[in-house]
């Protein structure tokens, strides 16, 4: 064979999982169609970035990937602030409430793709096709093979689909999936405000879907994730600078004072979508080719991250153990761990979402009163924040505290 593991899709997840195998006796090949830009220093913010657990951190950390992420830049968030705009309910989590130095990491995902590709290169048992384009997947008992464009063929115990939303593996191994899109689209920018962010988190829930504040390193500079309808996104997306700025004031209120600036803007559709199945023979889902949920609450790449932790977990275990790591009774194993726990997240990202976009008085005054309870009542408060956060749960060995691996 020519690699023990192909994985199909050389962003955030598929990197990951690269790096979580990295320094084994697997032989892996990570297969991407693009060749992003990695080049550093930037002057300019990227318009996407990622709210990362405290379980993700130490995953990257496991991998040797965080250090590179820090020396680009990252944003610690210690509180959050969280409420209705229909109601008085409102929530606030605080790192010091739980003896945390803080509560996740804002990274730009330019920042977190690039690192991970610089440890990829420093792997010996790791090696990037780019481009490399799938045209078609063939499998039997023995052995998955690829064919690519151009006519190259490669062979491998295990394909992994780190493919995305449209994965092309999952496609060609008959992997049906489940879910539906959203009204609702997301638009992303950098905006600075007149007040600092005091390295918090704010997000505000409006009727046509959340508006969040997600701290940069700059004091006056935060991330924006604006859910609101396709029509409403399209427009925020044309109009001038000042005439966002004046929309995004009224949106979000003044409590970081005024809106000064804001950057590029992009905008992407938003779905609900989870694989049926995340393993058939000698094929594996990681990442959004297995589950895309609501972004409200920022979980979609740490949930990825546990998919790559997990999987590298299950693969070493089982070429230590002399099994064939294509198999469907290994595969199953990565899928009865991580499976479970995605469809609960992905379940109640769709209920929020459901839950914060009703506009029916009974519902209004129930999340209201659910919201003001739930913050004054410590314990509850504080099983959810560390829940989130990756300080609980089944959680792969590399993602867990040094102090408990």
């Amino acid at each position: 064979m020519d690699y023990d593991v192909l994985i199909v899709g050389g962003g955030m997840v598929g990197a990951t999982l690269a790096c979580a195998l990295g320094e084994s006796p697997l032989r892996v090949a990570v297969l991407e169609r693009g060749d992003p830009d990695q080049a550093w220093p930037r002057t300019e913010y990227d318009i996407r970035v990622s709210a990362l657990t405290h379980a993700s951190m130490r995953i990257f950390e496991a991998v040797g990937a965080w250090e590179g992420m820090k020396a680009r830049r990252v944003s610690p968030y210690r509180a959050m602030h969280v409420w209705d705009a229909t109601g008085s309910g409102a929530i606030h989590f605080d790192a010091n409430e739980l003896g945390e130095a803080n509560l996740g990491h804002i990274v730009e995902n330019s920042v977190i793709l690039g690192a991970l590709r610089e440890r990829m290169a420093q792997l010996d048992n790791v090696e990037l096709i780019s481009p490399a384009e799938v045209v078609s997947l063939d499998r039997d008992s023995d052995a998955a093979r690829l064919l690519l464009a151009g006519g190259r063929r490669l062979e491998a115990a295990l394909v992994v689909g780190a493919d995305g939303l449209q994965s092309r593996v999952r496609e060609a191994a008959g992997i049906t999936t489940t879910g539906w899109a959203y009204d609702q689209h997301a638009l992303t920018a950098s905006v600075r405000t007149s007040r600092p962010h005091e390295e918090a988190c704010w997000q505000r829930f409006a009727p046509d879907g959340p508006l969040a504040f997600l701290p940069l390193p700059e004091p006056n500079l935060s991330s924006i994730v604006w859910t609101t309808s396709p029509e409403h996104a399209r427009v925020l997306s044309e109009i001038e600078p000042s005439a966002f700025l004046d929309e995004l004031q009224q949106a979000f209120g003044d409590r970081l004072g005024r809106m000064e600036a804001v950057g590029q803007r992009g905008v992407c559709p938003l779905a609900l979508q989870h694989a049926d199945a995340y393993c058939a023979e000698r094929v594996v889902l990681v990442g959004n080719a297995a589950h895309a949920i609501h972004p409200l609450a920022g979980q979609g790449l740490n949930l990825g991250t546990l998919d790559a932790a997990a999987l590298a977990e299950v693969l070493i275990d089982a070429a230590r153990g002399h099994r064939d790591i294509g198999s469907r009774s290994v595969l199953r194993r990565y899928e009865r761990w991580r499976k479970g726990d995605n469809v609960v997240v992905t379940a109640a990202m769709d209920g929020f979402k459901r839950l914060f976009g009703s506009q029916l008085a009974p519902v209004r005054w129930a999340r209201n009163l659910g919201l003001r309870l739930t913050d004054a009542t410590g314990p509850v408060k504080q099983t959810l924040i560390r829940r989130a956060m990756g300080l609980s749960g089944d959680l792969p060995r590399i993602a867990r505290s040094v102090a408990s691996r």
